[in-house]
């Protein structure tokens, strides 16, 4: 039995439709369908009934589903195992970051190691989502929180340090906040539907509230840029800051917490010697950082 044909079965049972499913696994809708068709036929059941909704499955669909499922875990195993046999240093290498690291502490790292490894395609992801290593959504992945996956390897890279900021034009113009309190008559750039800023807040013992923050997105390059270009008082990273001149330290006594820099990948890619390189280069790299 083709692979494929149980791949596309267990895409379209989990998304309902061919759309989805189409676009989740890069082939056209055509194909997808052909797909369903000839696994329908080969195993003589139908296994969805198919409807202007979209795609629902039988009966005999549902059984089989968790099957799809466990082959689908074996396929993806077999490739963790293969790549990481490699021995090549030719080819790509997929890393995922949050969008603050992949917009401003990544691309030198990278343009360095590119001059290093010319042969090693780097493939760059800017997520603040968890990817799942297992599946290989990700090679390598920095995270701020520890992954807890099963045979995943994972490396602290560092503590981050946090503080408070404004651009030197915000604070010509409202004037600089004395103490922790002072924050909230002033300017905050916040996240909106994220409440992390708050929690943070709540449990120093400063009682804030989403409308305390004059500008909200939960976007973190855009809530920095809105920082760096003297829209309100922010939070960041004391080594992000110092590249931008025109910001400004505020309460540099305000105790925040650092955040955790974590490298991981999966234990299978151990052997791979072009995943190796890419990880251990970022690990140093970042290591010397003076966060």
């Amino acid at each position: 039995m083709d692979w494929n044909l149980v791949r596309s079965f267990l895409s379209v049972a989990e998304t309902g439709t061919l759309t989805h499913s189409a676009d989740a696994l890069k082939i056209s809708q055509p194909t997808l369908g052909r797909h369903i068709n000839e696994l329908e036929s080969q195993l003589g059941v139908s296994l969805f009934v198919r409807g202007r909704s979209g795609m629902r499955l039988t009966e005999a669909g549902y059984t089989l589903v968790e099957d799809a499922r466990q082959m689908a875990e074996g396929a993806n195993a077999f490739m963790l195992k293969a790549a990481g046999k490699s021995e090549s240093l030719k080819g790509s290498v997929r890393i995922t970051a949050s969008e603050v690291v992949a917009t401003y502490i990544l691309p030198p790292i990278l343009a360095d190691l590119k001059c290093l490894e010319p042969e090693i395609e780097l493939e760059i992801v800017a997520s603040n989502k968890v990817d799942n290593l297992l599946s290989r959504d990700a090679d390598i992945a920095l995270r701020m929180v520890q992954p807890t996956q099963n045979d995943v390897i994972v490396r602290k890279i560092t503590e981050i340090s946090i503080g408070c900021f404004a651009a030197r034009s915000y604070l010509d113009h409202w004037g600089v906040p004395k103490n922790a309190e002072d924050l909230l008559t002033h300017q905050l750039v916040g996240y909106d539907r994220n409440d992390l800023i708050l929690r943070q807040m709540s449990s120093m013992g400063y009682s804030a509230a989403r409308s305390d923050f004059a500008i909200r997105t939960d976007d973190q390059v855009v809530n920095w840029e809105l920082v760096k270009a003297g829209a309100g008082i922010g939070f960041g990273g004391v080594f992000l800051a110092s590249q931008s001149p025109n910001l400004v330290r505020l309460l540099p006594d305000l105790a925040l917490p650092e955040l955790p820099m974590w490298l991981a990948s999966h234990q299978e890619l151990r052997t791979n010697m072009r995943i190796r390189r890419v990880s251990d280069f970022l690990y140093e790299a970042l290591k010397a950082l003076p966060f």
